[in-house]
């Protein structure tokens, strides 16, 4: 990509060659596929069917006011659900060993109103290749409102940005939905992103439009066209899109945008680390012994293994995260996981925090 800094594979290149040579030993000595397999099947049914399920009482049954919201809600956790358990794995072509299965189920993306594409290129693109890197990582961008990085100018709205934030992160899957996606799409094809990805702009545009139209049609037409109230439809779908949104922020922030973490300016030409190595001076873990949060999350928590790994599905990642702290510990490299899920939000609130003052 033009201007993007590179990795020195100088630094650390010894730790690098050890660990991919230790974790291929792992896959081959266990006879093991680096895809998903029924666990990930059983998954899929189960986030779909949170999604649909609830759905498909709204419109086949005259539900209450109440019933409706509370199928909404179940909705919310579904959305997040999918993006991370479904989409996630299959985007990063670790779903499946097909590679027609993992385009497929990447498109349920599409289904509950976001755009493959468009995360494929920010997500494996821009924040997996240069992970906390300023005016690159596009994850680290908070509208002027919110401060992710030491390297964004300060603002005195930031001071407070530990408190509104929640709010705005619930509001994060709203805005793909409706014009984020659109805005995106025309800025990569602008940057050369969208022919890099072997697609072509006028047949994506296309994509994404039919997607949005079907999208609203089965979320917004149908329940009015049922006859429920149109201010509970609309209510309800917000508060599906606040949830899920809530969700996955609260599953993808604490991986970066912690206290101890590295910053790299948007200027700098040469990181200084191997890739392998900037993964782990940029990303943590957490709640490692939660098997309820790893299973719902699509193994997130181990955004560490995930980072260097992203073609390994995620039903491995607890075991290769032995091996993984292991070399990481014997090369003086770090290696940060936070015991709770509730201790990283903790961490990443008072990161917030920190970020929103003023810098002396």
């Amino acid at each position: 990509m033009k201007n993007a800094p590179r990795f020195d594979r100088t630094v650390d290149q010894d730790f690098s060659r050890q660990l991919r040579k230790r974790v291929n030993a792992y896959f081959e000595e266990n006879h093991l596929d680096r895809t998903g397999d029924w666990k990930v099947a059983l998954k899929t049914i189960s986030m779909l069917a949170m999604y649909f399920g609830p759905y498909a009482l709204m419109v086949t049954m005259n539900l209450t006011a109440w019933q409706y919201v509370l199928c909404a809600a179940i909705m919310g956790v579904g959305v997040a659900g999918i993006g991370l358990a479904i989409m996630h794995d299959s985007c990063h072509g670790s779903f499946s060993k097909k590679r027609w299965v993992n385009t497929m189920m990447g498109y349920s993306l599409n289904v509950i109103g976001g755009n493959a594409l468009n995360w494929k290129i920010q997500h494996n693109v821009l924040h997996h290749s240069f992970t906390n890197v300023h005016g690159v990582d596009e994850d680290l961008e908070g509208g002027d409102i919110m401060r992710f990085t030491p390297n964004e100018p300060w603002k005195p709205r930031h001071q407070l940005q530990h408190i509104y934030s929640w709010f705005l992160y619930s509001l994060m899957t709203v805005s793909w939905v409706t014009l984020k996606d659109f805005k995106r799409l025309s800025a990569y094809n602008s940057r050369g992103l969208v022919e890099a990805q072997g697609a072509k702009y006028g047949s994506e545009m296309a994509i994404l439009v039919v997607s949005k139209i079907v999208y609203y049609g089965y979320m917004i037409v149908t329940p009015l066209m049922l006859g429920y109230n149109p201010i509970l439809v609309v209510a309800a779908f917000l508060m599906m899109h606040m949830i899920g949104g809530l969700l996955l922020a609260m599953i993808f922030q604490p991986a970066h945008i912690m206290e101890e973490h590295e910053f790299i300016q948007g200027d700098t030409s040469v990181i200084s680390s191997s890739y392998e190595g900037h993964q782990l001076k940029t990303t943590a873990n957490f709640a490692p012994t939660n098997k309820l949060l790893t299973w719902y999350c699509g193994g997130l928590n181990y955004q560490v293994e995930h980072h260097i790994f992203p073609n390994i599905s995620h039903i491995h990642y607890p075991a290769i995260s032995k091996i993984v702290k292991a070399t990481a510990q014997e090369f003086g490299l770090p290696y940060r996981s936070a015991g709770s899920f509730r201790e990283a939000l903790q961490i990443h609130q008072r990161t917030m925090k920190n970020l929103g003052r003023k810098p002396v």
